[in-house]
């Protein structure tokens, strides 16, 4: 899944959208200037002579909206855990509409996926999770992320659970280094409890966490077969599409250069891998795997189940 560095298609997009390894686009914040320049560029994504890419954007409300002038405000979603504690049935509908919302406004430019709920409890060490998490608390954290993927789902849009299996103890934030949690494995664990209730509902992809867990196992989430295929997959059951977070992110930065982390991470079971803000690594990448790399059939069928279903009118 790659980005863009501008608000229109240039030539060099175009070809690089069109690369057979390239499943998926992102939107970033500098790719909006309005709405009716969002809607020819999501329309040019989508008119590619190629199969469908899925496209996606961050739009979880708060501090992470890419899109601001010309769409709806949406409030952190620490706003409704504090409003749950006052009045539950509200704040499960606001949740609830609020991600109806999200989907309405995301889907009437053709995107598929919006990379939210966040699951993550929220310990007050985090600040990069902080109100971006529902609550510290397991149960309200499953009742509002339930009602807020009903709104996206009842609007077209695929949800995505993140970030597995937890990202609220570590202070360090993986956008810039790697962030190691030494609880205990039964504290850990624990942190499942969101994930384990989603899955069971049937959420339709999952984004793995840059950390590493010290005391369960010793390399990063996001390229571990045994946090994906072992927990998530096997003892979780969870059948959906599993994202990597991304790529460029210095927590990923510590085993290696691009092509050693994509590596990692097609081996340890992600289906798709975000890899963006860094053109020049982007096309090495697809050069270096190009060379030996086959598609996944069974990874690719999880991740068209993502297109966006729009509602009836």
């Amino acid at each position: 899944m790659i980005d863009i560095p501008g608000q229109e298609l240039t030539a060099e997009d175009r070809e690089l959208l069109c690369h057979p390894l390239v499943g998926g686009f992102i939107l970033f914040t500098r790719n909006y200037r309005d709405p009716e320049q969002l809607k020819k560029l999501c329309d040019d994504v989508l008119a590619l002579p190629r199969e469908r890419l899925l496209m996606a954007v961050d739009h979880e409300g708060g501090r992470v909206q890419r899109f601001r002038v010309g769409f709806t405000r949406i409030p952190a979603m620490r706003s409704f855990g504090h409003l749950y504690h006052e009045n539950a049935a509200k704040a499960l509908a606001e949740a609830r509409a609020q991600g109806e919302t999200i989907g309405r406004e995301l889907s009437a430019f053709g995107i598929d996926l919006c990379f939210a709920p966040v699951l993550d409890l929220d310990y007050g060490v985090s600040q990069v999770i902080g109100d971006r998490a529902f609550s510290d608390e397991v149960g309200i954290t499953v009742e509002l992320a339930r009602a807020f993927r009903a709104g996206l789902n009842a609007q077209g849009l695929a949800a995505t659970g993140k970030h597995f299996p937890g990202h609220g103890a570590v202070v360090a934030d993986s956008h810039l280094e790697l962030p190691v949690d030494r609880r205990r494995v039964e504290d850990v664990r624990a942190d499942l409890a969101p994930f384990k209730a989603l899955i069971d509902d049937g959420i339709e992809s999952m984004m793995m966490a840059h950390v590493r867990y010290l005391n369960v196992e010793p390399q990063i989430a996001s390229l571990s077969s045994y946090w994906i295929d072992g927990v998530l997959r096997q003892e979780l059951g969870f059948k959906g599409a599993v994202f990597c977070d991304d790529l460029s992110m210095g927590g990923a930065a510590v085993v290696g250069d691009m092509e050693a982390r994509a590596r990692l991470a097609l081996e340890a079971g992600c289906d798709m891998l975000p890899v963006c803000n860094d053109r020049a690594a982007t096309i090495a990448l697809i050069d270096a795997l190009g060379k030996d790399l086959k598609p996944d059939r069974a990874g690719s069928a999880r991740l068209k189940k993502l297109y966006a279903k729009h509602p009836n009118p």
